[in-house]
């Protein structure tokens, strides 16, 4: 897989209708696998329980059936396909897209080492329209960026459906399968087909059951059943809207899963196939239960099966546990999608990260994560054993996150959309009320299984919590106590120390100052590298970054010193290269820092700090095709210097060195001895290898901190850092190169 180009790939625009018609097909089993499979317990969930009797009026089934033709209606349909679609973060969808989109039109991003040059960034704005001077819309952009405290609570409210749509992942693989197999003492096995997988379990069915039985049925669209349904069942009408809630648990998988997609064919292929199939399908049920008032319906169990005929009974079983297997896949795989995105936004514990495709990016396995659900499905499934209880749990986690949509999409629509907020009101009021009446709903039954997505988003909400606030309080330690320029003069050009051979890379989470295990390690080794450089490798609010906007690279102190500062940015679902490519990449993109001439200055300390902020924008080594190229590869003998057509910078004659390096320069501009000469040390340093300083810090509560603050750092955050994975590039580097210096932060 090309980690730099191959991510653009699958974000290609869609140039003809053949690419379109593809995407919009493939769709059908990833994207509606969840959605497809809610016919199988639907009807059985809402009509479990005592409160709602079966009568020969058949107002109940028309009542339920006419909620959901509006809920599917009004709320995939409208809300989902033709207006949440639409706010992609430059083709990502889910929770934390919205979010990464309202922390790039308002400053109100929880990353502590932001910097002014990342809205630089192509991808950083979809487009160039500013807000109004004027009006409600500046006035809310201005309070959310003044009152930390709307942050906070917009951070909290986007991970809150960030860990619903977790436990999501938990039940629906439950209540899907669970359902599937009902009332069978086996389970079947074969591989899945995710066209036939939709097609034959919902339209065919559908199609079938809706003109066999009933060719009236369409009759109970009416709204009109509506009432009467919870007129005259009442209070027990109002808690079977939570089973009635079910039909939609994949709409917000749909909008999560934008990403291996385009907008166009996701709404191509649910207008014109799953929205009607759908439609067809609860049709069909209704329609036959509606005409069959037998003992078995009498005792509540009205499901799936009950409505297929016999002689498709088994076939339609085989389909309906493969849909409910695509399905599960689906929820579990936008799971660690998700997971991905907090983790690399800082608010996540770093985890393994397995890219199960060479191919398409988007396609990873997270073994922890897994595991986790793996375990917590199968309590649920043991300790319920009902789809009644495992549809209540998962129709209050379905309908919290849609209330988060909903809240955050009504901001999006003023800060990024620029609309009036007249708009953004009624957007909150018109789908707000109908997903409250039924978060009502799913509420009242919380000792009847819906406590579960409560615990569950409870306990990754507290994770969370404690490692973004142990980050920025690490973050925060550091910047206070980072090493001033001055501290760097005071030593002179050696540092105080041996400038050994070789490139020293010091990794750090600072954007700007040198960070304190800098100092520490001076003050306890006596020599250094001859090229050092601090690297800090950062996270952007954005799916991915540009290979030519990577690195942004600077200077710390005077030419004389050789010291270099690079920021390597990524986005949320950016693939880290590996070190050998990293190593390359980073050599490169100094070396073209260099030759572009940037300012190096030997003034006043003011003169110095100033100059360290500016920054150049540098690109990988494919990227700057015109400008310097470096060359690089092992050698066991001594190797002389030969001539070259191209102008070329190498290194003396050596003996039994790892590599050999070279730089091509461009014919022109031409460059002058200093640029050259430093372009000359730069290839040394890397000929005799890199060495990689990483800092190990331990956090630890000061003294008169309270004891929540104790718990949280002292325990919370130092068990998750020590449970944890180390940082990507961490876990790459050679072991033989790698020194780590220990430090203690009291926070």
């Amino acid at each position: 897989m090309d980690l730099e180009t191959g991510v653009y790939q699958n974000r290609a625009k869609v140039d003809s209708w053949k690419t379109v018609l593809t995407l919009a097909y493939q769709s059908l089993g990833v994207v509606y696998g969840d959605l497809s499979t809610s016919p199988l317990y639907v009807y059985q969930s809402t009509f479990a329980g005592q409160d709602i009797q079966h009568t020969k009026s058949n107002e109940e089934i028309y009542g339920v059936l006419s909620f959901v033709f509006w809920t599917l209606t009004l709320v995939p349909l409208l809300k989902y396909v033709f207006i949440v679609l639409k706010a992609d973060d430059n083709g990502e969808g889910g929770t934390f897209a919205l979010y990464s989109l309202l922390c790039r039109h308002a400053r109100v991003s929880s990353l502590p080492n932001f910097q002014l040059a990342d809205e630089e960034l192509s991808q950083y704005k979809k487009d160039n329209k500013k807000l109004c001077n004027t009006g409600l819309g500046s006035s809310l952009k201005s309070v959310l960026e003044r009152h930390r405290v709307l942050q906070r609570f917009l951070l909290v409210l986007a991970l809150i459906g960030t860990c619903m749509v977790i436990g999501d992942g938990v039940l629906t693989p439950a209540i899907s399968v669970f359902s599937a197999i009902s009332g069978l003492e086996f389970s079947m096995s074969r591989e899945q087909h995710k066209f036939l997988t939709w097609l034959f379990c919902i339209s065919g069915i559908g199609i079938y059951n809706i003109f066999r039985w009933n060719p009236h049925i369409y009759k109970a669209l009416s709204p009109y059943y509506m009432y009467q349904f919870l007129r005259k069942t009442q209070r027990g009408g109002w808690m079977s809207l939570g089973g009635i809630l079910l039909c939609i648990t994949g709409s917000e998988a749909m909008f999560a899963d934008l990403g291996h997609f385009s907008q166009l064919s996701i709404q191509i292929a649910f207008t014109s196939m799953v929205y009607p199939a759908l439609i067809l399908a609860y049709m069909g049920q209704a329609a036959y239960l509606s005409m069959h008032h037998s003992p078995e319906i009498q005792m509540h169990r009205i499901g799936f099966y009950v409505s297929v005929p016999e002689k498709f009974r088994w076939p339609v079983l085989v389909i309906a546990i493969l849909a409910a297997v695509v399905g599960s896949q689906a929820i579990i795989t936008g799971t660690f999608s998700i997971i991905k995105q907090c983790s690399a936004m800082g608010c996540f514990p770093k985890v393994k990260l397995v890219h199960t495709s060479s191919k398409i990016h988007g396609q990873i396995y997270i073994p922890e994560i897994n595991w986790i659900l793996m375990l917590l499905c199968l309590a649920v499934t043991i300790g319920f054993r009902d789809t009644k209880r495992m549809g209540n749990a998962s129709g209050l986690a379905v309908i919290t996150v849609m209330l988060v949509t909903t809240c955050l999409m009504s901001l999006v629509i003023v800060l990024c959309w620029h609309q009036n907020v007249l708009l953004a009101f009624c957007f909150v009021v018109f789908f707000g009320t109908i997903e409250a009446l039924y978060f009502s709903a799913s509420l009242i039954k919380f000792r009847e299984g819906a406590w579960v997505p409560i615990a569950l988003a409870f306990v990754f909400l507290i994770v969370m919590h404690v490692w973004h606030y142990g980050t920025l309080k690490r973050y925060e330690f550091d910047v206070q106590n980072k090493v001033s320029i001055n501290w760097l003069l005071n030593l002179g050009p050696s540092l105080g120390i041996v400038r050994v051979n070789g490139i020293g890379v010091i990794h750090t989470e600072l954007v700007s100052g040198i960070p304190a295990i800098f100092s520490h390690f001076v003050t306890n080794l006596p020599a250094f590298h001859q090229v050092l450089v601090f690297v800090c490798i950062k996270s952007v609010p954005i799916p991915h970054v540009r290979p030519e906007e990577r690195f942004l690279v600077g200077r710390i102190g005077p030419k004389e010193y050789r010291i270099y500062r690079c920021i390597v940015r990524y986005g949320y679902r950016d693939v880290h290269k590996d070190d050998m490519e990293f190593e390359k990449d980073l050599v490169c993109s100094i070396a073209e820092f260099i030759h572009s001439g940037s300012i190096g200055t030997n003034g006043t300390i003011e003169e110095l700090e100033k100059d360290e902020e500016k920054m150049a924008v540098v690109g990988t080594c494919s990227t700057h095709e015109d400008g310097i190229q470096i060359s690089e590869h092992n050698i066991n003998s001594t190797e002389t210097v030969g001539t070259s057509e191209v102008r070329e910078i190498r290194s003396p004659p050596v003996m039994q060195r790892r590599k050999k390096v070279r730089f091509i320069v461009p014919e022109s501009p031409k460059i002058d001895t200093s640029v050259r000469e430093e372009l000359q040390e730069l290839m040394e340093a890397r000929e005799a290898g890199i060495a990689y300083i990483l800092g190990q810090s331990y956090m630890k509560a000061k003294q008169g901190s309270s004891m929540i603050k104790k718990l949280v750092i002292n325990y919370g955050y130092e068990f998750l850092r020590r449970n944890s994975r180390v940082a990507s590039y961490a876990f790459s580097l050679p072991h033989a190169s790698t020194l780590e210096v220990g430090m203690v932060y009291n926070v």
